[in-house]
């Protein structure tokens, strides 16, 4: 066992290890993984080794620097399990444990390349649920096979999956300091990205998370219900109820509203605001209500076609909501967000709680807004919804509060 404990060091130290599968458990228990598959990937630029543990239908990840990586690698193969196969530019090496723990160690030709390893690991290219390791609730939802591969027709929804949770990477600084994640997703429909957060917030980032799913079908909220409990997914739920209805919540960290339709979008983001919520992440859809308020004389020859007046209204209208976000102390983006059910692109608004600007600053952007707002003769849902925290910044009275989040 020593001979492979050095081959698994230097290996390690030395940068070549391309990836290692470790298999046969020597103990059968309940949390036991059955399979365990290190590969190198980069994080923030470092070198990590990423472990990633099949324990029933569950898939477990952990990233270590390089040396706790090969203490943790030869501890498993010293004790876990029974079959190793490390895998390096200049060789395969097949680790075999017998009955009485003893180990051979057998050499054979390389039969992966470098470029194979993902070393060049950017979370902007490579997806954060690879394809090739089995995800439980891919699997259920019939995205990936339960060999890890993913189905020739789910492809683009795996990317759209991995999309969201770039996106959901990028606003987890604003959270790092919370022991409990709460998160309300409205309108959740079919779920796919309802479970991915949740999934990647527990499995891969080993947070503690409660997350509710609101949706109105009764068939939709049964069958998530019963998929999270098969996942065994116990801080995840799902009930029956309307956006602008819903008020069983506290403290929320986080609000999640993808394709609620029309001024649904505004009524989240109304209750997001109320509830203090730190992030907010918002795909609108069928963004109706400007489209009848629009009016300019300048703009004439453009509204005068209902196509283009329609998806300019709708870009008004998200416009609109993250500059009242910006306006209620938000740092809000607008980004392209793959989505397949609705347009080939969308919009997805991410909105993340922050110190209130300055006063010069806050009095130029709701002075922008004024302008914006009389020039299309509009009059915004969310603004009236949010007229109690706005009215002061839109009446230029914003000194004597501007304290207030």
């Amino acid at each position: 066992m020593e001979e492979i404990e050095v081959l698994v060091n230097r290996l390690i130290g030395e940068g070549q290890l391309l990836q290692a599968v470790l298999s046969g458990p020597r103990r059968k228990a309940p949390d036991q993984a059955s399979k365990i598959k290190v590969k190198p990937v980069l994080l923030k630029g470092k070198l990590h080794y990423q472990f990633s543990s099949t324990v029933g239908q569950k898939e477990l990840h952990d990233n270590l620097e390089p040396a706790p990586a090969a203490l943790k690698l030869a501890e498993l193969l010293r004790e876990a399990f029974k079959q190793g196969l490390l895998q390096s530019a200049e060789a395969d090496y097949q680790v075999l444990v017998n009955k009485k723990g003893k180990a051979a160690l057998l050499r054979k030709p390389a039969t992966r390349k470098p470029e194979e390893a993902g070393l060049s690991h950017n979370r902007r290219k490579n997806y954060l649920l690879e394809e090739g390791v089995p995800v439980p609730f891919l699997v259920e939802l019939g995205v990936m096979t339960r060999e890890g591969k993913v189905a020739a027709a789910k492809y683009d929804k795996f990317r759209q999956i991995n999309r969201f949770l770039e996106m959901i990477d990028d606003v987890m600084p604003a959270l790092a300091d919370k022991e409990q994640i709460r998160i309300i997703d409205f309108g959740c429909g079919k779920s796919y990205l309802t479970f991915a957060l949740y999934h990647y917030l527990v499995q891969l980032q080993g947070k503690k998370v409660t997350v509710t799913g609101l949706d109105l079908k009764e068939d939709v909220i049964r069958h998530c219900s019963a998929l999270a409990a098969r996942l065994e997914y116990s801080g995840l739920r799902f009930e029956m109820g309307d956006i602008a209805d819903y008020s069983d919540a506290g403290r929320v960290d986080m609000v999640v509203t993808l394709h609620a339709c029309d001024t649904a979008t505004d009524a989240a983001l109304e209750k997001a605001v109320r509830w203090e919520a730190d992030v907010i992440l918002s795909v609108p859809c069928c963004q109706h209500e400007l489209f009848g308020q629009v009016k300019s004389e300048t703009l004439a020859p453009m509204l005068t076609h209902g196509i283009i007046k329609e998806r300019f209204s709708a870009l008004a209208t998200d416009s609109v909501r993250a500059r009242l976000l910006e306006l209620v102390g938000y740092r809000t983006q607008l980004l392209e967000f793959i989505d397949l059910e609705h347009t080939p692109k969308n919009l997805l608004i991410r909105a993340v709680k922050q110190s209130p600007p300055d006063k010069e600053t806050l009095a130029r952007l709701a002075a922008e807004y004024k302008t914006f707002r009389s020039f299309l003769a509009i009059d915004p849902y969310l603004e009236r919804a949010l007229a109690d925290r706005l009215g002061d910044v839109l009446a230029g009275r914003q000194d004597q509060d501007a304290d207030r989040p």
